[in-house]
């Protein structure tokens, strides 16, 4: 259900939950990791004997997560709430995005025969404890989250600050519009709102637009780096205040194609781009397009 191709999907998770753009933030330092980091991570790794239990907390954590199985034809005004902070995968799917996706590099072998060094493996660990951690916040208690959480905070003071983080050719416009989100005024966050209620009622050829993106994404081998800006625009919709029932209800949608379309602007066919940039240009102005 998530992967690094269909980064749109667990951003739209990651901006509906409490904790998503500190999960957002692990994923991003996760994606510029390099191998002499691994170490590092993997110094900081709490023993079986802690992470055991906090696991089992995070099994029982996981099955209180809004459901749309929890809908009753007796309760719309629930059910509107469920569709708008169920997620659509799961603590599962983001371990797997994790291990298979982001740290792909460090699997040696193909297959059943795939193998991480014990450095390698035990730095995914902790990277999925951190994750998950903030996944999982609104219904973990503080100090399940503390403990899940704290070999990572501890490592990542030991790490080098790393690259700074590549949004492709196309990285400085990616970033004017991140900051022009960071930014909005209340009459700014009017217009995106209407903009997005446009688009969602014109829905004609925005999915297979979306589809072209992230198709050129990967043929391209930016899959990473649209990914890395997916998650940066977590952040910026978290930090603009936009209302989680607006960002379910279609200002995710409308950004997040955005985006995707801007890493891999050099790619797309014109009628592919209009139809992703034309609702965020109408909502911001033109300027940020530089």
């Amino acid at each position: 259900m998530y992967s690094l191709v269909s980064a749109p999907v667990l951003g739209f998770d990651l901006t509906r939950l409490q904790g998503g753009p500190a999960a957002a933030d692990v994923l991003l330092r996760a994606l510029r990791l390099q191998a002499e980091d691994l170490p590092i991570l993997a110094a900081k790794l709490p023993d079986e004997g802690v992470r055991g239990p906090l696991w089992v907390e995070v099994e029982s954590a996981a099955r209180r997560m809004p459901s749309l199985k929890g809908m009753s034809k007796d309760d719309p005004a629930g059910n509107l709430t469920l569709v708008e902070r169920a997620p659509i995968g799961s603590v599962d799917a983001l371990l797997t995005c994790l291990r298979y996706d982001v740290m792909s590099w460090t699997w040696e072998g193909k297959g059943r025969d795939a193998r991480q060094s014990d450095d390698a493996t035990a730095a995914t660990a902790l990277l999925c404890d951190a994750a998950v951690a903030s996944y999982l916040r609104e219904v973990l208690d503080d100090e399940t989250r503390r403990g899940l959480g704290a070999g990572w905070v501890a490592a990542v003071k030991k790490l080098p600050a790393g690259a700074p983080i590549d949004l492709g050719p196309h990285h400085y416009t990616v970033s004017a519009l991140l900051d022009r989100l960071r930014t909005l005024r209340p009459e700014d966050q009017d217009r995106v709102l209407t903009s997005a209620d446009d688009a969602r009622r014109n829905t004609a050829g925005w999915s297979p637009a979306v589809h072209s993106a992230s198709w050129a994404a990967y043929l391209s081998d930016r899959v990473r780096t649209a990914a890395a800006a997916q998650m940066l625009l977590v952040q910026a919709v978290d930090t603009a205040g936009i209302p989680l029932a607006d960002r379910a209800g279609g200002v995710w949608n409308m950004l997040s194609g955005a985006v995707q379309a801007l890493v891999v602007r050099d790619l797309l066919d014109t009628a592919t781009a209009h139809r992703l940039l034309a609702p965020v240009v109408a909502a911001l102005g033109p300027a940020w397009l530089g």
